[in-house]
């Protein structure tokens, strides 16, 4: 991807943190079928492999699982936050009227290669880390041991496990760095002031990546 210096994110923790607070991710295969993208949850394992794995599941009825290879490179995107920019927001209009609409957004890239797991016991670990990380936050957390055993083994029968062992990931957080900082407090206030879920995170974005200095 497209990539300036000012918005790029290379820090481990940060982009390791980045992927366990967004779980979805769309995997591209090109494959002898083409080009493919499914949707999938991944979980992070950091410690599995050099640059740590990603882990989940698909249905058996998917034929992604049987076009994992080593011989096959992937690409898994994982999308943050995100929201469109209008000048409205910057000081500057009214000073030189030099400014333009944008979108600011937070993207991580990750490529690797894939591999299938029918090991019920590796599935079961992967589903168990899962259950436990979405179901923290409820009231009333979920977990394997509740369907009866003849049920879960049924579903489980159902889906494959997937692994994709990280090569590289790349961060791409464009949250207005490139502005001045009097544009930077300005579009902070248009954000607060418009009020909602999304601008109110696009401004904690702005202001965690706000250049020091």
């Amino acid at each position: 991807m497209y990539l300036p210096k000012h918005f790029e994110e290379t820090r481990p923790a940060q982009l390791q943190r980045f992927l366990q607070l967004n779980s979805l991710a769309t995997l591209f295969i090109a494959g002898s079928n083409g080009l493919t993208a499914n949707h999938i949850p991944l979980a992070l394992r950091p410690d599995d492999g050099p640059h740590g794995s990603l882990v989940g599941h698909v249905a058996r009825a998917n034929p992604l699982w049987k076009q994992a290879t080593s011989a096959i490179e992937c690409l898994a995107v994982f999308h943050g936050r995100h929201h469109y920019i209008s000048p409205n927001g910057y000081a500057t209009r009214s000073e030189t009227g030099q400014v333009v609409p944008t979108w600011n957004y937070e993207v991580v890239h990750v490529t690797g290669t894939l591999q299938a797991i029918e090991d019920a016991g590796w599935v079961r670990s992967v589903l168990t880390d899962a259950a436990s990380a979405y179901e923290a936050d409820q009231p009333t957390p979920w977990t394997l041991a509740e369907p009866p055993a003849d049920f879960l083994e049924a579903m489980m029968r159902g889906i494959v496990g997937i692994r994709l062992q990280v090569s590289t990931m790349t961060g791409k957080f464009k949250l207005s760095q490139n502005q001045p900082e009097a544009n930077r407090t300005s579009l902070l206030a248009a954000l607060h002031a418009r009020g909602g879920a999304e601008a109110e995170a696009m401004a904690a974005a702005i202001e965690a990546h706000r250049p020091i200095g």
